[in-house]
């Protein structure tokens, strides 16, 4: 692993960005709209998303988005309701190095940045039955919180979404 360069995404990235994860993100359980995607990944550039990528030789080999907000707010300890706290938004690998540990180690950077923002909750989300998504959560320290029908982003399988938080003490 320690070929890989790990840096902050730039906006001259963002196109590459979306190449990488409409070619190699797609799977049975990933919701992923060209329009959505691309209309995320250009917040890099005005600062409303941030993103953790890893190149290999110079080439784009995986990336991990976030964000600050506040669309979990119900889920928020009491204390803590009406803070900013981060979501991991995507996360993907070029299909030569998946399994090798490059998404886990790109996620610990997302969530590493996240803490010295003073974020103290992160959520991330995936389909009910995406195993490699749910092992990686996992290893990262994510509990799941809640399972809900999501039909519309979750078109096959089960259809439902697992929501899943990681809080700091």
């Amino acid at each position: 692993m320690s070929d890989f360069e790990i840096r902050q995404a730039q906006e001259q990235d963002i196109d590459n960005l979306c190449a990488l994860i409409l070619e190699h993100g797609p799977n049975p359980w990933n919701y992923l709209s060209p329009d959505e995607v691309a209309a995320h990944l250009q917040g890099i550039a005005d600062g409303a998303v941030q993103a953790v990528l890893a190149e290999r030789a110079g080439e784009l080999q995986g990336f991990v988005s976030y964000q600050l907000s506040r669309y979990f707010e119900r889920y928020q300890p009491e204390a803590r309701r009406g803070q900013l706290h981060g979501y991991i938004c995507e996360a993907v690998t070029h299909r030569a190095v998946a399994g090798q540990g490059l998404g886990s180690r790109l996620l610990q950077h997302a969530v590493m940045q996240l803490r010295e923002q003073g974020v103290s909750d992160i959520y991330i989300d995936r389909h009910e039955e995406n195993a490699a998504s749910a092992g990686m959560m996992r290893k990262a320290g994510f509990v799941e919180l809640e399972t809900y029908a999501d039909p519309q982003r979750r078109p096959n399988g089960s259809g439902r979404t697992t929501l899943c938080c990681l809080r700091s003490a």
